[in-house]
Order: C-alpha cells, then structure tokens, then sequence
C-alpha cells in the first residue's frame, strides 16, 4: 500500500512557469537547471510541488549527463580488479566471495566468466550494483 502526496496543480505550475525545464541540448542549459536542483537540495523543508520538481530536474540532468559522457564499456573482470585495486584487496580477500581459489585465479585472469551467482555474491561484498559483473 502506497501513500500518494497530493500536489497542487496550480503551485506546481508556477514552480515550472519558474524553471521551465525542458530536455537538455546544451551545457549552459544542463548548468541552469542543475544550478536550479542544487538549491532545491540545499533546503529540508520542500513542498510536495518542489520534490516534484527536484525528481524531474533530476531525470532531465541524468539523461543529458547519460548522452552527453557515457561511460565506457568495462568488462565484468576489470570491473572487479579495478573494485579490488581501489579497495586494496587480494586474491584472497575476494576467493571466499567466488567459491573457491581456483575460481577466483581463472574469474581474475578473464579465463572464467563471472556467474549470476558469482555476481550477486559480489554486489552484495562490495555493496555495488550487480550490473558490474553481468
């Protein structure tokens, strides 16, 4: 069961008469609703209207951001070497997450791929989404 919060058509409207966001094409546009967001952020006391606000200008920002600098395509090994180099980890730090030593060599190494099993068991050690090792 879910709460739904009412919003007011009328305080929402003029919230976005205000900003008027709209898809992002540029970086001066991606500066002036982020500016717009970040002073939203700053407050503890948002209306209804303003969160409303907030989680547009944020799907707006993320998707510009998502086009504009994508990240590049890492391999679900590299993903958890570069995990394990951040972190200071050893092979024997991560062979009990994999199942067993040679496991953990061959996952390493790119000789294995990472199993669903595998990569639940590593999202949840590292505390990242699962997608890095799929």
């Amino acid at each position: 069961m879910s709460t739904t919060i009412e919003i007011k058509d009328s305080i929402y409207a003029k919230l976005l008469a205000k900003s008027l966001p709209r898809p992002i094409h540029s970086g001066a546009e991606h500066a002036r609703l982020t500016e717009i967001l970040l002073q939203l952020d700053e407050r503890d006391d948002l209306s209804p209207e303003e969160e409303a606000l907030a989680e547009v200008l944020t799907l707006l920002i993320e998707d510009y951001e998502d086009k504009a600098h994508p990240l590049p395509s890492v391999s679900p090994h590299e993903s958890l070497n570069t995990l394990m180099e951040e972190r200071g980890l050893r092979h024997k730090d991560v062979w009990p997450v994999l199942g067993n030593k040679g496991a953990a060599t061959e996952v390493l190494s790119g000789r294995r791929s990472i199993s669903k099993a595998q990569a639940k068991r590593l999202a949840e050690f590292f505390r990242v989404p699962i997608d890095l090792f799929i």
